[in-house]
């Protein structure tokens, strides 16, 4: 039997509603694989690979695969006065607008925004530490989801690693030994997805600045403030302990390191803060331009770093998330009238706040749904426990309560 065409294949996929050049790839790849009626399934998973808005039930609130902190960002077609001086008409700075009002709201002399974390690290080491000697615990060196690790993006910027302590213990004395006339810095790294426990030391950042070298900080997950002057009711207990970029910074740190989309809770960014003639250096290097971040990046940063100095942490997504009373999730579980309302347990996620567990409450189904719950329009994404399929409420929004209820209903 002869095969249909590939554009008439193609033309009856029409509903999926996708551009009819991506239906004939789908028409195509199904003639080539002698099954043409699969040409259908094939373009409805080209369709539901783009990206899309979804629900997150899982309880995670930085869900790396769901593009970690929620965030709304809208603005019109228009052109922004992204490198032009208003007041001077001449060229301006893309980094004075959204880097300056970070660095206003952690205490730093000055600021600099590239597009992700392991970009600042990069950055810093490249501009400040090239074919110099840079002192690290080995029981910092971490590798974080993606391969990401220490010691490769060193090697990458040309800095020379100096590997000190043992993996659980690093003291003072250690550091001191590896001092010579080449150490460029001194840097520290937030164990940001693990915790080691038990028999441990390390040094802490007043005692790292008196060994001469300037102290970088990678924090990672970027807590902006301890004391989170943008909550009403001050710093949640399970926050105790994680280390924050203004705290860091008056400890003596020279730059700090941080990522926007974590517990800053703005867009995918990297942030160096600290030391004005550090930073600056930083800006001047030539890979500065490599890893720029673009302008809705940098607005989007701008409306969150707007929102730390009024001191609004409603009005950034993750926060107002995190810090809804296990009482009003209870309640929302209730009113569903889908499933069984139970305790839950989040997590901050993306490597923020190892091991630390923030109460929460959702709903519970028997079996395992979640392939059903993503199929949904629009996907819940849910997860399962002991043979149940678990929705957390503390990462659904209250106005997608409808969509989850309805989801569970035609689900099970």
């Amino acid at each position: 039997m002869r095969p249909p065409s590939v554009d008439a294949l193609a033309r009856d996929l029409a509903d999926v509603g996708l551009p009819h050049p991506l239906l004939v790839d789908a028409a195509r790849a199904a003639i080539a694989a002698g099954d043409p009626p699969s040409a259908r399934e094939r373009a409805e998973r080209l369709r539901l690979d783009l990206l899309r808005p979804v629900v997150n039930a899982t309880g995670v609130l930085l869900h790396t695969n769901l593009g970690r902190a929620p965030l709304a960002h809208s603005q019109q077609a228009t052109y922004s006065n992204l490198e032009l001086d208003l007041a001077s008409g001449k060229r301006g700075s893309r980094n004075r607008n959204a880097a300056a009002l970070l660095a206003r709201a952690a205490g730093a002399e000055a600021a600099l925004v590239v597009n992700n974390g392991a970009a600042a690290v990069l950055l810093v080491l490249a501009a400040l530490a090239r074919d110099k000697r840079v002192v690290v615990s080995r029981g910092e060196l971490v590798e974080i989801g993606g391969g990401f690790r220490v010691p490769d993006v060193m090697a990458q910027s040309g800095a020379r690693l100096v590997e000190i302590g043992t993996t659980n213990r690093t003291h003072r004395r250690d550091y001191e030994r590896a001092l010579t006339d080449d150490v460029a810095l001194v840097l520290k790294v937030h164990q940001s997805n693990y915790r080691i426990v038990g028999f441990t030391a390390s040094v802490a950042v007043p005692e790292l600045t008196t060994l001469g070298p300037p102290v970088v900080v990678d924090l990672g997950s970027g807590l902006l403030d301890a004391a989170t002057p943008w909550l009403a009711d001050g710093p949640p207990g399970w926050l105790a302990g994680e280390p924050a970029v203004r705290q860091t910074l008056e400890a003596g740190a020279a730059l700090v390191t941080f990522s926007g989309d974590k517990l800053l809770g703005g867009p995918q960014a990297g942030v160096i803060a600290g030391r004005a003639d550090l930073v600056e250096a930083c800006a001047r290097h030539p890979l500065a331009r490599a890893l720029r971040p673009g302008a809705l990046v940098l607005a989007a940063l701008q409306e969150t770093s707007l929102a730390y100095l009024r001191r609004d942490g409603d009005a950034i997504p993750f926060w107002r998330m995190a810090t809804v009373p296990v009482e009003d999730l209870r309640r929302r579980a209730e009113a569903l009238g889908a499933g069984e309302v139970v305790d839950t347990v989040a997590i901050a996620g993306a490597g923020s706040l190892p091991g630390l567990d923030i109460p929460s409450a959702g709903i519970a189904v028997d079996g395992d749904v979640t392939g059903a719950l993503r199929a949904h329009d629009p996907p819940v994404i849910a997860r399962t426990r002991d043979n149940r399929t678990v929705l957390d409420l503390r990462t659904v929004e209250p106005a997608d309560d409808p969509i989850v209820a309805k989801a569970i209903t035609q689900c099970t």
